[in-house]
């Protein structure tokens, strides 16, 4: 089975209002599966229902095939996750942490310690106090303790927040191991658009409790029908006088810009040649995810949670 979460209209009512209203998405294996909203939209809400810290009130929630509502302890022993701020004893060691939490599961060795401990890049320092470590260093820690019972999905709510560039290119890099090498899934949620766009494959943007939409990060410029593609020429008003009306080109600093398929671009480039206009590059203009996701939430509207 590749789904390894599926929500099914899943809605959640606190005080007669509706936090999450009919939100239902399903997250494939080996996949980084990114979760974003505006403050409020109520991407923390949903997350606390997968994990089971919240009570679904209508829907239902399945992971590996294990209902949340139905059999819980079967579904949760597949989730692991950070809900915020990873919480370690703060006196012990990075490796007292670690064996503290194992106690908690059956048939974690000191084996699987290690080699969690070596995944995350905290060998040197996991015999240190935890007090003595960065922030970065902590969520490393609060990562390792979540992979020591080998989880089929991984749910990071806002991971890098606060760490430098250095602590979110490990974050990345630590997540494309596991899923690429391990076959897990990963749920991320963060504010980082830049570095979603990096991590992530595929997107559910959330806005007042709804999904608003799940696309693809690759493959969603390839997909599209035209693409805006920017062409920069020599002699301006040249360039103005060659295009026509129904090309519906913009004129910019360095020549100008149009929508158009990808078979048409060498018709062009041989047209304005032809024409005696320079043409110094023509290159795609991709949106970032940033551009999507603000033309999807700019709409406005009241988060309920």
């Amino acid at each position: 089975m590749d789904e390894l979460l599926t929500l099914k209209n899943v809605t959640k009512i606190i005080k007669g209002k509706t936090i999450i209203n009919d939100l239902s998405f399903s997250v494939t294996k080996g996949e980084v599966f990114g979760f974003l909203g505006p403050n409020g939209a109520g991407k923390t809400t949903t997350i606390r229902m997968i994990v089971g810290l919240m009570e679904i009130s209508k829907g239902d929630i399945v992971v590996c095939g294990k209902s949340i509502k139905q059999d819980f302890e079967a579904a949760v022993r597949n989730i692991g996750a950070i809900v915020e701020n990873p919480e370690m004893y703060k006196y012990l060691s990075g490796y007292q942490n670690l064996m503290q939490y194992a106690r908690m599961h059956k048939g974690i060795t000191k084996e699987k310690v290690d080699e969690v401990i070596q995944l995350v890049g905290l060998t040197k320092r996991i015999h240190d106090k935890v007090r003595t470590y960065s922030l970065g260093m902590r969520q490393r820690l609060g990562l390792a303790q979540c992979l020591l019972h080998d989880p089929k999905l991984l749910i990071l709510d806002e991971p890098t927040n606060g760490l430098d560039p250095a602590g979110i290119r490990e974050i990345r890099d630590h997540l494309k191991v596991l899923t690429r090498e391990k076959g897990m899934s990963v749920i991320v949620s963060s504010h980082l658009l830049s570095e979603m766009e990096m991590m992530c494959d595929r997107i559910a943007i959330i806005q007042n409790g709804k999904l608003t939409t799940i696309q693809s990060i690759h493959n969603e410029q390839e997909q599209a029908e035209q693409q805006l593609f920017e062409f920069e020429t020599g002699e301006l008003g040249s360039t103005k006088a060659w295009l026509t009306n129904d090309m519906n080109a913009i004129i910019t600093e360095k020549g100008f810009t149009l929508h158009a398929d990808k078979e048409q671009i060498p018709l062009l480039l041989k047209q304005l040649i032809k024409d005696d206009i320079n043409v110094y590059s023509v290159k795609p203009i991709s949106k970032s995810l940033e551009d999507r996701f603000l033309e999807l939430t700019e709409q406005g509207g009241k988060n309920v949670g």
